[in-house]
């Protein structure tokens, strides 16, 4: 399976976001969004016009990601400014399907989040309707945080489903994304992957990207070889 990073710039620096993207513009695939709220996480990041701007300016594709309520009423609004995805949680939509036909209809791939303690399971019915599945492996909310093994079970049994579905889904994993997680991920199954702190935190960002990369083809590689 192709591998694709997508940088997050919840760590970068949100004075100079347009030059920070363009750090990773070159090694990178995506540029990955964090919107949040302060009501469905306890943090406040940017919203949309915010990313109006930046996608202005920006060369990568964003991969937003709504960590709000009332996604229902928001999250098309991201995909008509111009988003490449936009994924909403499992756990803040009340009306999934519908909104994910909304995120598509408007032009983005849609994508679907679960918390580290949420069962796929129950949403297995929805992977006709979503591009992503998106697995938070932190508590969503806050960069930085270490990395929760517990998920990879989770992210196992997501492809196997992805797998008996037979459509063309990608699996995605945020939260404590670094070179010493990156490869059980994809080993798990997992083939997109958000990192960070391990991007915006290194001296060179499109290095990192790259290594983050060749760590994530040689798991991956040996987890299709098994």
């Amino acid at each position: 399976m192709t591998m694709q990073i997508s940088p997050s710039v919840l760590a970068a620096d949100f004075a100079r976001l347009a030059d920070e993207a363009a750090l990773v513009a070159d090694s990178a695939d995506w540029l990955h969004i964090d919107v949040m709220d302060g009501h469905f996480v306890p943090n406040l990041t940017i919203g949309l016009p915010v990313i109006e701007a930046l996608l202005k300016h920006a060369a990568l594709p964003l991969d937003c990601h709504l960590m709000i309520s009332e996604p229902d009423r928001w999250a098309p609004d991201y995909a008509a400014a111009g988003a490449r995805n936009v994924t909403i949680h499992a756990e803040a939509a009340a009306a999934p399907v519908r909104t994910l036909r909304a995120i598509k209809s408007a032009g983005a791939r849609a994508g679907l989040a679960l918390n580290p303690g949420t069962a796929i399971d129950p949403y297995a019915d929805l992977l006709s309707e979503v591009d992503m599945l998106l697995m938070m492996t932190v508590e969503p909310g806050f960069g930085g945080q270490p990395f929760l093994d517990l998920v990879l079970p989770k992210l196992r049994r997501a492809r196997d489903l992805i797998a008996r579905h037979g459509g063309e889904v990608w699996l995605q994993v945020d939260g404590g994304v670094d070179e010493e997680t990156i490869g059980r991920c994809a080993e798990a199954g997992a083939d997109v992957f958000v990192s960070g702190t391990a991007v915006f935190g290194s001296q060179d960002p499109a290095a990192a990207v790259a290594h983050l990369r060749s760590i994530a083809e040689a798991a991956g590689r040996g987890h299709e070889g098994g």
